[in-house]
């Protein structure tokens, strides 16, 4: 297993290949569907975005309220519903996806694109990686409520690359 550290560099996501085990430590955000729409709408009208990710890594995720830790349980989210976002939000600079499941071909293309790369998060294990968070902060988006976006640091988030810089998808792999 791998340890790598936020933010990501071009070099260190050049030697990760799909398939990898990895423990990520460092700044992530939070971002699920309806905090892609609002990103993606203020890109189209060419507004100043509410949260600046360039070099960061986005999780699709929306996590429940504290209760005794510094965040509810923090699953992934099915990827593929970002789909259509992920090329405005890789063309912010984002260097690296958290989610579940399968990712389009253009999405894998796009990620090869901007030598980005698309972790996956291990499903069903939202309380589990609740306890990687030491801390969490609301970013944007307040009135989204779970749904909003969530600066977290994290220490040893374990996962595994789904697609790596050179386009290639664990689940097109035989």
């Amino acid at each position: 297993m791998k340890r790598i550290n936020t933010p990501l560099s071009a070099k260190e996501i050049k030697k990760l290949k799909v398939g990898s085990l990895v423990l990520l430590s460092g700044i992530i955000y939070t971002a699920r569907d309806q905090a892609h729409l609002r990103i993606s709408r203020e890109i189209q009208k060419g507004g100043k975005i509410s949260v600046e990710l360039k070099g960061q890594v986005v999780y699709y995720s929306g996590p429940t309220p504290p209760g005794k830790r510094q965040i509810g349980s923090c699953g992934p989210t099915t990827s593929s519903r970002m789909d259509k976002f992920t090329p405005d939000i890789l063309g912010l600079g984002v260097m690296g996806l958290i989610g579940k499941g399968r990712r389009s071909a253009k999405v894998a293309r796009e990620i090869k694109r901007a030598g980005a790369i698309y972790f996956l998060a291990p499903a069903g294990a939202g309380a589990y990686l609740a306890e990687k968070v030491i801390s969490s902060r609301l970013i944007a988006f307040k009135e989204l409520g779970p749904e909003a976006v969530y600066r977290l640091e994290v220490r040893d988030f374990p996962l595994v690359v789904g697609i790596d810089s050179g386009g290639n998808d664990i689940y097109e792999q035989r």
